[in-house]
Formats: C-alpha cells, sequence, structure tokens
C-alpha cells in the first residue's frame, strides 16, 4: 500500500512524480532522491504551506478549496481535462453516499447510425466494453464485436497488438480515456476487477496506470498493420452520446482521394462478399 491512502492523494503524488524541477523553474543542485517535484517544493510553487500540502497527499484534509486545487494544478502542469478530474476528486472526497453506475444501454437511434454509417463505427461504454459495432468496424479489427473489452483486447490479445503499428502510444490513449471514463467512481466491483487483472497481467498498463494520466477521448491518427490491405492511416474521432453520458461513439475515416481511402473501400466491399471470395480479395 503506498503512504497515500485515497485516490486523491493518489493522484498528486503520481502527477507530482512527473514534472522535472527544470520544467517547475527550480535550480537543481547535488542528487535528488525522489522523482519529480518534492512535497515541499509544489506546496511553496502553489503557495500553500507544507503542511497542508502533505495532509491532502496523505487524505486528510477533507474539503480543499477549488482556488487551492488549481494552484496545485498550475504546477503540476494538469491540462483542463486534468484539472475537472482533480476537481471531481475532490468532491467526490466529501461527498456521504455512493452512487452505483447505470446500466448501459445504447440507445435504438445511436444503434441504427452505427448500421447505417459506410465508415467503420463503434459504441464502447464506461468500461470500454464494446456494446456496439457495424460490420465494418469488424473488417478493422475481429476483436470490434459485441461483448469485447478494448483494454483487455489491446492489452492481452497478441493479435490487436500487432494491428497497432504505434502501439506504445495507443496504450498511453487508451489508459488515459478509460480513467477519464470511468472517473473518480472508482469502488465499483467492475473497476476493482478490471484493474487488478490487467494490472497482474500486463506490466505496461500497470506502469501506465500509476501515470493517472487522463483524456484520450479525441480524436487521433491510428497507424495500423491491417492483414489484409496493410498500412492502414485512419482517422479517429469519438463522440460523447447525451450530456455526461459514459457512451462513447468511436469513428475511423481516411483522408479522402488518398491510398488509405482506397483501401477502406476495399474493406468496404468484403464486407459484403461471401466468406469464401475474400480469398481471392486478399491475393490481388
Amino acid at each position: 500500500m503506498t503512504e497515500s491512502s485515497t485516490p486523491l492523494g493518489e493522484f498528486l503524488r503520481a502527477r507530482r512524480e512527473l514534472v522535472t524541477p527544470e520544467q517547475a523553474g527550480i535550480t537543481v543542485g547535488g542528487v535528488r532522491r525522489v522523482p519529480g517535484l518534492r512535497r515541499e517544493e509544489v506546496a511553496m510553487l502553489a503557495g500553500i504551506s507544507n503542511e497542508y500540502y502533505l495532509r491532502l497527499e496523505q487524505g486528510r484534509y477533507q474539503h480543499p478549496s477549488a482556488q487551492v486545487l488549481e494552484a496545485i494544478a498550475r504546477v503540476l502542469r494538469l491540462d483542463d481535462e486534468s484539472l475537472t478530474y482533480l476537481l471531481g476528486l475532490a468532491a467526490e472526497k466529501s461527498r456521504t453516499g455512493r452512487r452505483r453506475p447505470r446500466r448501459e444501454v445504447v440507445p435504438s437511434g445511436v444503434q441504427k447510425l452505427i448500421a447505417a454509417l459506410p465508415l467503420p463505427a463503434f459504441v464502447e461504454g464506461r468500461y470500454l466494453d464494446v456494446l456496439v459495432a457495424n460490420p465494418l468496424a469488424t473488417a478493422i479489427s475481429p476483436r470490434l464485436i459485441v461483448g469485447a473489452n478494448r483494454l483487455r483486447d489491446v492489452f492481452l490479445d497478441p493479435d490487436e497488438r500487432d494491428l497497432f503499428l504505434d502501439w506504445d502510444l495507443a496504450t498511453e490513449g487508451i489508459v488515459a480515456s478509460f480513467r477519464q471514463s470511468v472517473g473518480t467512481q472508482l469502488d465499483d466491483p467492475r473497476f476493482i476487477e478490471l484493474v487488478g487483472q490487467l494490472s497482474l497481467a500486463s506490466p505496461r498498463f500497470r506502469r501506465l496506470w500509476g501515470r493517472h494520466d487522463i483524456g484520450g477521448r479525441t480524436g487521433a491518427l491510428m497507424r495500423l498493420q491491417h492483414p489484409l490491405v496493410g498500412e492502414l492511416h485512419l482517422n479517429r474521432e469519438k463522440l460523447i452520446v447525451g450530456e455526461a453520458s459514459n457512451l462513447t461513439i468511436a469513428v475511423y475515416h481516411a483522408d479522402a482521394g488518398t491510398a488509405d481511402a482506397d483501401k477502406l473501400a476495399m474493406l468496404a466491399s468484403t464486407v459484403a462478399t461471401p466468406i469464401g471470395e475474400q480469398a481471392s480479395l486478399g491475393g490481388a
């Protein structure tokens, strides 16, 4: 068990260790025994007492103000998404009751939209479970099917790993996206089971989870090595379903007029092609 005993304290400590003295404008002299900034340095730069900051990291201060947290966020170089998460951790700590995560139901209109899109598209839930996927998404990856989990597949399935030319970058993004998706409710059984399983099975996941990165629910360039069409560059967009929803639509698309667009069109043709005829397409 770490010295920090609360999600708020763990987050502050993890992010503090990622900021170098040079980034914070501190002149370094001699050997430092800790990675990143010391607690007293964060306190000094944020304009608060050492004791106050120590109590925050140890989870012994119940109601930190938004102004204090924003000052600490500036020192820790947090972006807007990470600051929102930090403020949410502080608010969650002050609540007396816990809210059970809602059952994830994809609206029928969204299901129809995914089916009608002429692009690879799928819906993922709070835990990055695939809830809906169209055939072209499955043509991009056979793991993009209802009931699959993106975290498990990206970290634990060798075929899915081989699909990503930038696997290290992809894993950074998906872990940050997962932490943002689950938010501050970190005590429900499904979350604990999933993080525990991945932490035991994947050293890479365990290291990235310890960084407490937030983000990734945005657009990105996906560089894939597809077994049928070869190297494929696709833009990935993520769209939130409704207000404050944990459902996200992911859509892949290629730049118009490129070889990638032609390859995507070829994959689209295989979706409507009988299985027995797909071998001849692959050898063309």
